[in-house]
């Protein structure tokens, strides 16, 4: 793991494959690190001749966090929202968007194909539209495009989305628990959920960092992003939008509406697959991410 400074904080990263090749920059979704991108999943990438960087977000990981500001108040944040306010958050999607130039920036890569899920999936929309110059091809996976007018998750999903986990070096097992509980019911009903895998990777988060407060800001920075078909309809690289159509926590009308929103976008629906991406996933997901990066190169 390595550190570097950029937009003004600190961002930890790993890199797969060779330094010269074509670069594919790797963006974490809400709450979780870069290691949620699983190690395979990047030496895949990898085998097929790419240079691989993955990395933790601000407020995840290894990276800053921004734990001098307080938690946010939902329900402020909410009420200010339906009256049609700009509520004050310690940072944005365009921030963290900011965030991955400074990545580039600092390991000298001029364009990256870049790859999204959920969250950070729209941190590289954003990415693609305000800073096309830098993205040599999009793909969003299992994300959104911020139309008010979607269906919104299941209840029962946001109720334990917002359950606090008891603490893990406290109560463990409690933690375990609630957090496998949660990926257990959003990773869909077409793949074995491989519990085990769950278990390690979240073992893992915990002893990277373990900050509940920095999923909030996270959540604060998605709460006031908007919609954004607006950028999305200028969006010129050529962009694949991956979804599983067993998604209960952005269902899947919001990965078709991300590909509708995309001028010549190509829509990859996964059935089976909810907000999760399973091992038996990963070939057909890395063959589909190769297809969008060629199609860029030759374009």
């Amino acid at each position: 793991m390595n550190i570097v400074k950029a937009n003004g904080i600190a961002l930890a990263w790993e890199s797969f494959g060779h330094t010269d090749a074509e670069p594919i920059l790797l963006i974490s979704g809400l709450g979780t690190q870069m290691v949620r991108w699983s190690e395979s999943f990047c030496r895949g990438l990898a085998a097929r001749g790419y240079r691989v960087v993955r990395f933790d977000n601000r407020d995840a990981g290894r990276s800053t966090h921004f734990r001098t500001s307080p938690a946010p108040d939902f329900g402020a944040l909410a009420a200010a929202l339906m009256a049609g306010r700009r509520p004050d958050v310690p940072y944005t999607l365009y921030d963290m968007a900011a965030d991955t130039i400074g990545i580039l920036d600092a390991l000298g890569i001029g364009r990256a194909h870049v790859v999204g899920r959920s969250m950070g999936g729209m941190v590289a929309q954003i990415l693609a539209s305000d800073h096309a110059d830098r993205v040599l091809s999009l793909t969003s996976i299992m994300s959104s495009t911020g139309n008010p007018a979607l269906p919104q998750a299941a209840p029962d999903v946001m109720a334990m989305m917002m359950r606090p986990a008891p603490d893990p070096v406290g109560d463990p097992e409690g933690f375990l628990a609630v957090r496998l509980a949660f990926a257990r019911r959003i990773a869909g009903m077409g793949y074995p959920f491989d519990e085990e895998a769950h278990r390690a990777i979240l073992l893992d988060e915990v002893r990277r960092c373990y900050d509940p407060g920095g999923t909030a800001r996270q959540i604060a920075a998605m709460a006031v992003a908007g919609d954004r078909r607006a950028h999305l309809a200028a969006i010129a690289a050529p962009t694949l939008v991956i979804h599983g159509t067993d998604d209960p926590l952005f269902p899947s009308a919001c990965g078709q509406d991300t590909a509708l929103s995309i001028p010549n976008a190509v829509y990859l629906p996964i059935d089976g697959m909810g907000h999760d991406l399973p091992r038996e996933c990963e070939a057909l997901i890395i063959d589909a991410i190769c297809g969008v990066a060629t199609r860029a190169v030759l374009s």
